[in-house]
Protein backbone atom coordinates (compact mmCIF):
# COMPACT_ATOMS: atom_id res chain seq x y z
CA UNK A 1 0.00 0.00 0.00
CA UNK A 2 1.22 3.46 -1.22
CA UNK A 3 0.62 5.73 1.86
CA UNK A 4 0.02 9.83 0.67
CA UNK A 5 3.66 11.18 1.71
CA UNK A 6 1.78 14.20 1.59
CA UNK A 7 -1.72 15.73 1.94
CA UNK A 8 -3.50 19.32 0.96
CA UNK A 9 -5.64 19.14 4.16
CA UNK A 10 -2.55 18.86 6.24
CA UNK A 11 0.00 20.93 4.60
CA UNK A 12 2.68 20.22 7.19
CA UNK A 13 2.34 16.28 7.58
CA UNK A 14 4.98 14.24 5.25
CA UNK A 15 4.54 10.68 5.80
CA UNK A 16 8.31 10.35 5.23
CA UNK A 17 9.21 11.13 8.84
CA UNK A 18 6.25 8.55 10.31
CA UNK A 19 7.72 7.09 13.50
CA UNK A 20 6.56 5.13 16.77
CA UNK A 21 6.76 4.32 20.14
CA UNK A 22 5.17 1.52 21.34
CA UNK A 23 5.06 -1.65 23.57
CA UNK A 24 6.01 -4.68 22.16
CA UNK A 25 6.97 -8.43 22.59
CA UNK A 26 7.27 -11.75 22.26
CA UNK A 27 6.06 -15.73 23.54
CA UNK A 28 8.11 -18.41 22.21
CA UNK A 29 7.85 -22.41 23.27
CA UNK A 30 11.16 -23.15 23.04
CA UNK A 31 10.87 -26.76 22.03
CA UNK A 32 8.19 -26.15 19.14
CA UNK A 33 5.25 -27.34 20.50
CA UNK A 34 2.19 -25.22 19.92
CA UNK A 35 -1.11 -24.20 21.68
CA UNK A 36 -3.93 -22.19 22.06
CA UNK A 37 -3.09 -21.22 25.11
CA UNK A 38 0.00 -19.98 23.97
CA UNK A 39 -2.10 -17.35 21.88
CA UNK A 40 -4.21 -16.85 25.03
CA UNK A 41 -1.41 -15.56 27.02
CA UNK A 42 -0.17 -13.52 24.31
CA UNK A 43 -3.71 -11.79 24.06
CA UNK A 44 -3.28 -10.63 27.94
CA UNK A 45 0.29 -10.35 27.88
CA UNK A 46 -1.10 -7.57 25.25
CA UNK A 47 -3.77 -6.13 27.01
CA UNK A 48 -0.85 -5.08 29.66
CA UNK A 49 0.86 -2.96 27.01
CA UNK A 50 -2.37 -1.27 26.33
CA UNK A 51 -0.99 1.98 28.34
CA UNK A 52 1.96 1.60 25.50
CA UNK A 53 -0.97 2.80 22.70
CA UNK A 54 -3.24 5.79 22.09
CA UNK A 55 -6.69 6.45 20.83
CA UNK A 56 -8.41 8.87 18.83
CA UNK A 57 -10.45 11.72 19.14
CA UNK A 58 -13.65 9.47 19.48
CA UNK A 59 -12.00 7.63 22.14
CA UNK A 60 -13.17 4.42 20.45
CA UNK A 61 -9.98 4.05 18.13
CA UNK A 62 -6.79 3.22 18.98
CA UNK A 63 -3.30 3.75 17.03
CA UNK A 64 -3.42 -0.22 16.39
CA UNK A 65 -1.94 -3.74 17.85
CA UNK A 66 -1.90 -7.14 16.76
CA UNK A 67 0.01 -10.38 16.54
CA UNK A 68 2.16 -12.69 14.27
CA UNK A 69 1.85 -16.13 14.38
CA UNK A 70 2.60 -19.56 12.57
CA UNK A 71 0.18 -21.00 10.24
CA UNK A 72 -3.33 -21.97 11.67
CA UNK A 73 -3.37 -24.98 9.87
CA UNK A 74 -5.80 -27.43 11.78
CA UNK A 75 -8.28 -24.62 11.69
CA UNK A 76 -7.32 -24.22 7.97
CA UNK A 77 -7.27 -27.14 6.78
CA UNK A 78 -10.72 -28.47 8.27
CA UNK A 79 -11.96 -25.54 6.48
CA UNK A 80 -10.67 -26.92 3.23
CA UNK A 81 -12.12 -30.10 3.75
CA UNK A 82 -15.33 -29.36 3.73
CA UNK A 83 -14.43 -27.84 0.62
CA UNK A 84 -13.59 -31.46 -0.32
CA UNK A 85 -10.25 -30.46 -0.71
CA UNK A 86 -7.18 -32.58 0.88
CA UNK A 87 -3.82 -31.99 1.57
CA UNK A 88 -0.93 -34.33 2.06
CA UNK A 89 1.68 -32.25 3.49
CA UNK A 90 -0.44 -29.57 6.24
CA UNK A 91 3.68 -27.73 5.22
CA UNK A 92 2.63 -26.95 1.71
CA UNK A 93 -0.30 -24.31 3.09
CA UNK A 94 0.40 -20.49 2.35
CA UNK A 95 -1.52 -17.73 3.16
CA UNK A 96 -1.96 -14.74 2.29
CA UNK A 97 -3.85 -11.52 4.44
CA UNK A 98 -5.22 -8.57 2.66
CA UNK A 99 -6.56 -5.29 3.74
CA UNK A 100 -8.32 -4.68 0.15
CA UNK A 101 -10.24 -1.73 -0.62
CA UNK A 102 -13.70 -1.03 0.97
CA UNK A 103 -16.05 -3.16 -1.17
CA UNK A 104 -18.69 -0.25 0.04
CA UNK A 105 -17.14 2.63 -0.62
CA UNK A 106 -14.57 1.78 -3.24
CA UNK A 107 -16.12 -1.58 -5.17
CA UNK A 108 -14.27 -0.98 -8.75
CA UNK A 109 -11.09 -0.49 -7.01
CA UNK A 110 -11.98 -3.67 -4.31
CA UNK A 111 -12.83 -6.06 -7.79
CA UNK A 112 -9.83 -4.60 -9.79
CA UNK A 113 -7.88 -5.18 -6.74
CA UNK A 114 -8.88 -8.97 -6.83
CA UNK A 115 -7.96 -9.16 -10.32
CA UNK A 116 -4.40 -7.92 -10.27
CA UNK A 117 -3.92 -10.61 -7.23
CA UNK A 118 -5.19 -13.10 -9.30
CA UNK A 119 -3.28 -12.14 -12.55
CA UNK A 120 -0.11 -12.12 -10.34
CA UNK A 121 -0.13 -15.54 -8.65
CA UNK A 122 -1.35 -17.05 -11.67
CA UNK A 123 2.19 -15.43 -13.65
CA UNK A 124 4.03 -17.23 -11.08
CA UNK A 125 2.48 -20.42 -10.98
CA UNK A 126 0.37 -19.77 -7.58
CA UNK A 127 -2.40 -19.33 -8.95
CA UNK A 128 -4.39 -22.79 -8.61
CA UNK A 129 -5.06 -25.29 -5.47
CA UNK A 130 -5.11 -28.71 -6.87
CA UNK A 131 -6.51 -28.09 -9.95
CA UNK A 132 -9.34 -25.77 -8.84
CA UNK A 133 -8.96 -21.73 -8.74
CA UNK A 134 -7.29 -20.62 -5.71
CA UNK A 135 -9.84 -20.09 -2.47
CA UNK A 136 -10.46 -16.86 -1.43
CA UNK A 137 -11.41 -16.82 2.26
CA UNK A 138 -13.44 -14.45 4.26
CA UNK A 139 -12.15 -14.79 7.70
CA UNK A 140 -15.05 -14.17 10.20
CA UNK A 141 -15.08 -10.62 12.06
CA UNK A 142 -17.24 -8.99 14.14
CA UNK A 143 -17.41 -5.29 13.03
CA UNK A 144 -19.69 -3.52 15.80
CA UNK A 145 -16.26 -3.72 17.72
CA UNK A 146 -14.68 -1.40 15.65
CA UNK A 147 -14.78 2.67 16.76
CA UNK A 148 -15.90 5.04 14.92
CA UNK A 149 -13.06 6.47 13.05
CA UNK A 150 -11.60 2.25 12.55
CA UNK A 151 -15.01 1.54 10.96
CA UNK A 152 -14.75 4.47 8.81
CA UNK A 153 -11.45 3.62 7.79
CA UNK A 154 -11.63 -0.25 7.40
CA UNK A 155 -10.72 -2.03 4.63
CA UNK A 156 -11.91 -5.38 3.07
CA UNK A 157 -10.33 -8.51 4.80
CA UNK A 158 -9.87 -10.97 2.62
CA UNK A 159 -7.56 -14.39 3.39
CA UNK A 160 -6.13 -16.06 0.29
CA UNK A 161 -4.91 -19.87 0.49
CA UNK A 162 -2.78 -20.92 -1.55
CA UNK A 163 -0.64 -24.64 -2.06
CA UNK A 164 2.87 -25.31 -3.17
CA UNK A 165 3.00 -26.88 -6.79
CA UNK A 166 4.76 -29.69 -6.70
CA UNK A 167 7.91 -28.48 -8.47
CA UNK A 168 9.15 -25.82 -5.79
CA UNK A 169 11.36 -26.62 -2.91
CA UNK A 170 10.23 -25.23 0.56
CA UNK A 171 12.87 -22.70 0.25
CA UNK A 172 11.77 -21.71 -3.97
CA UNK A 173 7.91 -21.62 -2.38
CA UNK A 174 8.93 -18.90 0.30
CA UNK A 175 11.08 -17.08 -2.61
CA UNK A 176 8.05 -17.52 -5.02
CA UNK A 177 5.37 -16.06 -2.35
CA UNK A 178 7.71 -12.83 -1.91
CA UNK A 179 8.23 -12.37 -5.58
CA UNK A 180 4.24 -12.50 -6.24
CA UNK A 181 3.81 -9.78 -3.06
CA UNK A 182 6.17 -7.79 -5.06
CA UNK A 183 4.69 -7.92 -8.33
CA UNK A 184 1.08 -7.74 -7.10
CA UNK A 185 2.14 -4.45 -5.44
CA UNK A 186 3.94 -3.12 -8.18
CA UNK A 187 0.57 -3.88 -10.26
CA UNK A 188 -1.61 -2.05 -7.92
CA UNK A 189 0.83 1.26 -8.35
CA UNK A 190 0.56 1.15 -11.93
CA UNK A 191 -3.04 0.54 -11.73
CA UNK A 192 -3.22 3.67 -9.21
CA UNK A 193 -4.78 1.71 -6.23
CA UNK A 194 -3.43 3.05 -3.11
CA UNK A 195 -5.78 1.30 -0.45
CA UNK A 196 -5.09 -2.17 -0.88
CA UNK A 197 -2.02 -3.63 1.22
CA UNK A 198 -0.82 -6.90 1.77
CA UNK A 199 -0.37 -7.61 5.96
CA UNK A 200 1.28 -11.51 5.25
CA UNK A 201 1.89 -13.37 2.27
CA UNK A 202 3.61 -16.86 3.43
CA UNK A 203 3.60 -20.57 4.67
CA UNK A 204 4.89 -20.12 7.72
CA UNK A 205 3.57 -16.68 9.67
CA UNK A 206 0.36 -15.27 9.19
CA UNK A 207 -0.37 -11.63 10.81
CA UNK A 208 -3.60 -10.68 11.95
CA UNK A 209 -3.85 -6.64 13.45
CA UNK A 210 -5.87 -3.43 12.84
CA UNK A 211 -6.84 -0.39 14.19
CA UNK A 212 -7.74 -1.84 17.59
CA UNK A 213 -7.23 -1.84 21.18
CA UNK A 214 -5.59 -5.46 22.28
CA UNK A 215 -8.86 -5.94 24.08
CA UNK A 216 -10.57 -6.06 20.63
CA UNK A 217 -8.42 -8.34 18.82
CA UNK A 218 -9.91 -11.50 19.25
CA UNK A 219 -13.05 -10.14 19.55
CA UNK A 220 -13.03 -8.51 16.04
CA UNK A 221 -11.16 -11.62 14.73
CA UNK A 222 -12.81 -14.31 15.90
CA UNK A 223 -10.03 -17.00 14.35
CA UNK A 224 -7.93 -15.71 17.66
CA UNK A 225 -10.92 -17.12 19.93
CA UNK A 226 -11.16 -20.78 17.85
CA UNK A 227 -9.00 -23.40 19.66
CA UNK A 228 -7.69 -24.62 16.65
CA UNK A 229 -5.48 -21.59 16.04
CA UNK A 230 -2.45 -22.95 17.46
CA UNK A 231 0.90 -21.37 17.67
CA UNK A 232 4.30 -22.23 19.48
CA UNK A 233 5.09 -18.12 19.17
CA UNK A 234 3.95 -15.38 18.99
CA UNK A 235 4.80 -11.75 18.17
CA UNK A 236 2.33 -8.79 19.96
CA UNK A 237 2.35 -5.18 19.25
CA UNK A 238 0.61 -2.18 21.03
CA UNK A 239 1.26 0.86 18.00
CA UNK A 240 1.38 4.95 20.08
CA UNK A 241 2.43 6.60 16.75
CA UNK A 242 3.47 9.49 17.92
CA UNK A 243 3.90 12.06 15.02
CA UNK A 244 1.92 10.08 12.78
CA UNK A 245 -1.79 9.39 11.52
CA UNK A 246 -2.70 5.64 12.16
CA UNK A 247 -3.80 3.28 10.22
CA UNK A 248 -4.81 0.11 9.06
CA UNK A 249 -1.78 -1.09 7.35
CA UNK A 250 0.49 0.77 9.75
CA UNK A 251 -0.79 -0.92 12.70
CA UNK A 252 1.89 -4.19 13.83
CA UNK A 253 3.65 -6.38 13.76
CA UNK A 254 4.67 -5.86 10.11
CA UNK A 255 5.69 -9.39 7.88
CA UNK A 256 8.98 -10.32 9.93
CA UNK A 257 9.30 -7.68 12.54
CA UNK A 258 7.71 -5.54 15.33
CA UNK A 259 9.38 -2.07 16.12
CA UNK A 260 9.36 -0.29 19.20
CA UNK A 261 11.13 2.92 18.83
CA UNK A 262 12.74 5.00 16.04
CA UNK A 263 15.12 5.02 12.77
CA UNK A 264 17.04 8.06 13.02
CA UNK A 265 19.34 7.46 10.17
CA UNK A 266 16.00 7.01 7.83
CA UNK A 267 17.06 9.26 5.42
CA UNK A 268 20.29 8.04 4.52
CA UNK A 269 19.21 4.56 4.18
CA UNK A 270 16.22 5.26 1.72
CA UNK A 271 19.11 7.30 -0.12
CA UNK A 272 21.50 4.67 0.00
CA UNK A 273 19.46 1.91 -0.64
CA UNK A 274 17.84 3.62 -4.02
CA UNK A 275 21.51 4.97 -5.17
CA UNK A 276 22.19 1.36 -5.09
CA UNK A 277 19.36 -0.01 -6.28
CA UNK A 278 21.16 -0.75 -10.16
CA UNK A 279 24.69 -2.52 -9.03
CA UNK A 280 21.75 -5.33 -6.99
CA UNK A 281 22.61 -8.75 -7.91
CA UNK A 282 21.63 -12.50 -6.83
CA UNK A 283 21.95 -15.03 -8.85
CA UNK A 284 18.52 -16.58 -6.99
CA UNK A 285 16.61 -13.89 -8.96
CA UNK A 286 18.53 -13.34 -12.00
CA UNK A 287 16.19 -10.94 -14.25
CA UNK A 288 13.68 -11.04 -11.85
CA UNK A 289 15.10 -8.63 -9.51
CA UNK A 290 14.11 -5.63 -11.63
CA UNK A 291 10.70 -6.90 -10.07
CA UNK A 292 11.74 -6.20 -6.78
CA UNK A 293 12.44 -2.83 -7.20
CA UNK A 294 12.20 -0.20 -5.55
CA UNK A 295 12.86 -2.39 -2.03
CA UNK A 296 11.35 0.35 -0.62
CA UNK A 297 8.05 1.14 -0.38
CA UNK A 298 6.98 5.08 -0.71
CA UNK A 299 5.11 6.53 1.72
CA UNK A 300 5.90 3.39 4.22
CA UNK A 301 7.02 4.43 7.89
CA UNK A 302 10.13 3.77 9.06
CA UNK A 303 9.02 0.68 10.72
CA UNK A 304 7.71 -0.39 7.39
CA UNK A 305 10.62 0.09 4.99
CA UNK A 306 13.12 -1.85 7.47
CA UNK A 307 10.93 -4.70 7.31
CA UNK A 308 10.94 -4.36 3.72
CA UNK A 309 15.13 -4.93 3.08
CA UNK A 310 14.63 -7.71 5.93
CA UNK A 311 12.02 -9.42 3.77
CA UNK A 312 14.44 -8.78 0.16
CA UNK A 313 17.97 -10.48 2.55
CA UNK A 314 15.86 -12.64 3.89
CA UNK A 315 14.66 -13.80 0.57
CA UNK A 316 17.99 -13.92 -1.08
CA UNK A 317 20.20 -16.44 0.06
CA UNK A 318 20.65 -15.36 4.16
CA UNK A 319 18.65 -16.10 7.02
CA UNK A 320 16.92 -13.84 9.50
CA UNK A 321 19.45 -13.89 12.27
CA UNK A 322 22.14 -13.22 9.56
CA UNK A 323 20.11 -10.70 7.76
CA UNK A 324 19.18 -8.80 11.48
CA UNK A 325 22.81 -7.97 12.85
CA UNK A 326 23.18 -6.97 9.21
CA UNK A 327 20.67 -4.00 9.74
CA UNK A 328 20.74 -3.74 13.53
CA UNK A 329 24.75 -4.53 14.36
CA UNK A 330 26.40 -4.42 17.47
CA UNK A 331 28.95 -1.17 18.21
CA UNK A 332 32.20 -3.14 17.01
CA UNK A 333 34.51 -0.55 15.54
CA UNK A 334 35.85 0.68 18.91
CA UNK A 335 35.24 -2.51 20.96
CA UNK A 336 38.60 -3.49 21.82
CA UNK A 337 37.32 -6.61 23.68
CA UNK A 338 35.24 -8.16 20.21
CA UNK A 339 36.58 -11.28 19.14
CA UNK A 340 38.63 -10.89 16.13
CA UNK A 341 36.26 -12.82 14.02
CA UNK A 342 33.23 -10.77 15.18
CA UNK A 343 34.92 -7.99 14.29
CA UNK A 344 35.83 -9.29 10.62
CA UNK A 345 32.06 -10.41 10.26
CA UNK A 346 30.79 -6.66 10.98
CA UNK A 347 33.58 -5.02 8.78
CA UNK A 348 32.57 -7.19 6.20
CA UNK A 349 29.26 -6.45 5.96
CA UNK A 350 29.78 -2.71 6.75
CA UNK A 351 30.44 -3.00 3.61
CA UNK A 352 27.72 -3.98 1.76
CA UNK A 353 25.29 -1.94 4.12
CA UNK A 354 24.58 0.70 6.46
CA UNK A 355 23.31 0.29 10.05
CA UNK A 356 20.01 1.53 10.25
CA UNK A 357 20.16 3.10 13.46
CA UNK A 358 18.45 4.24 16.43
CA UNK A 359 16.77 3.44 19.28
CA UNK A 360 14.88 0.19 18.48
CA UNK A 361 13.77 -2.85 20.24
CA UNK A 362 13.19 -5.41 17.32
CA UNK A 363 10.94 -8.70 18.01
CA UNK A 364 10.75 -10.96 15.04
CA UNK A 365 10.36 -13.73 13.21
CA UNK A 366 10.15 -15.97 9.89
CA UNK A 367 8.77 -19.05 11.41
CA UNK A 368 11.09 -20.82 12.20
CA UNK A 369 13.27 -18.95 14.38
CA UNK A 370 12.05 -16.06 16.50
CA UNK A 371 14.03 -13.31 18.73
CA UNK A 372 14.72 -9.90 19.20
CA UNK A 373 17.62 -7.15 18.65
CA UNK A 374 18.26 -4.47 20.62
CA UNK A 375 20.11 -0.96 19.06
CA UNK A 376 23.82 -0.42 19.58
CA UNK A 377 22.99 2.09 22.31
CA UNK A 378 20.36 0.36 24.26
CA UNK A 379 17.75 2.90 24.01
CA UNK A 380 14.77 0.68 24.29
CA UNK A 381 13.47 -1.97 26.77
CA UNK A 382 13.72 -5.30 26.33
CA UNK A 383 13.56 -7.08 29.19
CA UNK A 384 12.74 -11.47 29.19
CA UNK A 385 12.27 -14.15 31.48
CA UNK A 386 12.50 -17.52 31.06
CA UNK A 387 10.39 -20.29 33.12
CA UNK A 388 10.65 -23.73 34.12
CA UNK A 389 8.07 -24.94 31.45
CA UNK A 390 10.40 -23.20 28.52
CA UNK A 391 8.78 -20.62 27.63
CA UNK A 392 10.55 -17.56 27.14
CA UNK A 393 8.70 -14.23 27.38
CA UNK A 394 10.72 -10.73 26.34
CA UNK A 395 8.68 -7.63 26.33
CA UNK A 396 8.61 -3.80 26.29
CA UNK A 397 8.38 -4.70 30.06
CA UNK A 398 8.50 -6.69 32.65
CA UNK A 399 5.36 -8.44 34.29
CA UNK A 400 3.26 -8.80 30.88
CA UNK A 401 2.68 -12.31 31.46
CA UNK A 402 2.30 -13.12 35.37
CA UNK A 403 4.63 -16.53 36.65
CA UNK A 404 5.31 -17.73 39.99
CA UNK A 405 8.30 -17.03 41.71
CA UNK A 406 9.58 -20.94 41.40
CA UNK A 407 8.56 -20.98 37.62
CA UNK A 408 11.27 -18.24 37.11
CA UNK A 409 14.91 -19.91 35.87
CA UNK A 410 16.02 -16.93 34.89
CA UNK A 411 15.07 -13.17 34.08
CA UNK A 412 17.31 -10.48 32.28
CA UNK A 413 17.74 -7.55 29.95
CA UNK A 414 19.00 -7.37 26.37
CA UNK A 415 21.90 -4.78 26.54
CA UNK A 416 22.86 -2.65 23.74
CA UNK A 417 23.70 -4.38 20.45
CA UNK A 418 22.35 -7.78 21.75
CA UNK A 419 20.02 -10.43 20.68
CA UNK A 420 18.48 -13.21 21.58
CA UNK A 421 16.23 -16.10 19.85
CA UNK A 422 14.61 -19.36 19.62
CA UNK A 423 14.97 -21.89 16.93
CA UNK A 424 11.99 -23.53 16.86
CA UNK A 425 12.35 -26.49 14.69
CA UNK A 426 15.45 -27.82 16.61
CA UNK A 427 14.36 -26.41 20.35
CA UNK A 428 16.95 -24.53 21.27
CA UNK A 429 17.66 -21.24 22.97
CA UNK A 430 20.27 -18.80 21.28
CA UNK A 431 22.15 -16.24 23.14
CA UNK A 432 24.08 -13.53 22.04
CA UNK A 433 27.17 -14.90 22.33
CA UNK A 434 26.06 -18.31 20.39
CA UNK A 435 24.53 -15.89 17.53
CA UNK A 436 27.34 -14.05 17.26
CA UNK A 437 29.95 -16.78 16.83
CA UNK A 438 28.00 -18.50 14.88
CA UNK A 439 27.37 -15.72 12.48
CA UNK A 440 31.42 -15.21 12.36
CA UNK A 441 32.20 -18.49 11.89
CA UNK A 442 30.34 -19.08 8.61
CA UNK A 443 32.96 -17.96 6.18
CA UNK A 444 36.54 -16.61 6.55
CA UNK A 445 35.43 -13.05 6.92
CA UNK A 446 38.91 -12.49 8.31
CA UNK A 447 41.29 -13.31 5.46
CA UNK A 448 38.71 -11.73 2.83
CA UNK A 449 38.88 -8.60 5.13
CA UNK A 450 43.27 -8.85 5.14
CA UNK A 451 43.15 -9.97 1.20
CA UNK A 452 41.16 -7.38 0.01
CA UNK A 453 39.98 -4.80 1.72
CA UNK A 454 41.70 -1.42 0.43
CA UNK A 455 42.28 0.66 3.87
Amino acid sequence: MQQKISDSAYPLYDARWEHDACGTGFLAQISGEDSHSLIQTALDALTRLTHRGAQDADAETSDGAGLLTQIPRALLYDELQTQGISLPDLADLAVGVLFLPSQERSPHDYARSRQLIEQALNEVGLGWLRGQPLRWRNPPLDSTVLGTQARATAPSIAQLLLIRPPHLTLEEYERTLYYAQRLIEQRLQEAGINDCYIVSLSCMTIVYKGLLAPNELARFYLDLADPRFTSSFVIFHQRYSTNTFPSWPLAQPLRLLAHNGEINTLQGNRNWMQARAGALYSPLWGDRLDNLLPILQAGGSDSAQLDNILELLTHSGRDLLHSMQMLIPPAWENNSELESEQRAWCEYHAGLIEPWDGPAALPFSDGRVVGAALDRNGLRPARYTLTSNGLLILASEAGVVSCDPHEVVEKGRLGPGEMIAVDLEHGVLLRDSDIKAALAERQPYEQWIKQHLVR
